[in-house]
């Protein structure tokens, strides 16, 4: 984003603040990503989190439960359902969440839909590569946060590790590095 130059930004703090506060509110309203930051921050507020937490966790949990004619069905969902986490990271800044409701969508999808992950074929081999990838990356970004919360996700994380490395996925999470658990974090 390109700065202003200092002329013009001498003119705009000039203006009276009632022409400011104008120019403020129509350039804000044409970002919907920084309306709804501002919206979460300054109307909501941090006790809001838990609340979107909540919601979250009810998407990530109701979809994956039923019956996907395909693994390309069930990849499709995943897909929207990680697009949601990342956006509600974008608008909370609530990292630790991303990671918890990663983890959770990657755990039940183990759990609830175990023949759709069982053998590593045609079929299923782009819903196992999205599998493999996302729990990199959910690792990753949970060893970016304090160690205070690895206790909390330790859990979740090593139930999806096992679930990787007891599906038809394991040789991809091999290939990718991944590790058996994360017993490092308890």
């Amino acid at each position: 984003m390109p700065a202003l130059p200092p002329a013009l930004r001498r003119a705009l703090f000039d203006l009276p603040q009632k022409e400011k506060d104008q120019l403020l509110a129509r350039l804000v309203a044409q970002d919907a990503v920084l309306t709804e930051q501002l919206a979460y921050r300054l109307l909501e507020g941090p006790d809001a989190l838990e609340a979107r937490r909540a919601a979250l966790r009810q998407q990530v949990d109701d979809p994956v439960r039923g019956y996907h004619q395909t693994p390309n069905d069930l990849l499709v969902i995943l897909r929207q359902l990680q697009a949601r986490l990342a956006y509600h990271a974008r608008i909370t800044e609530d990292a630790f969440g991303e990671v918890e409701l990663s983890l959770r969508l990657l755990a039940n999808v183990f759990a609830h839909q175990p023949g759709l992950v069982a053998r590593l074929h045609g079929p299923t081999q782009p819903l196992l590569q999205h599998l493999v990838r996302r729990a990199q990356e959910a690792v990753k970004q949970a060893e970016k946060l304090h160690p205070d919360y690895h206790l909390g996700l330790a859990a979740d994380a090593n139930a999806v590790l096992a679930g990787l490395f007891a599906s038809g996925a394991a040789p991809l999470a091999r290939e990718a590095g991944l590790p058996a658990s994360v017993a490092h974090w308890g």
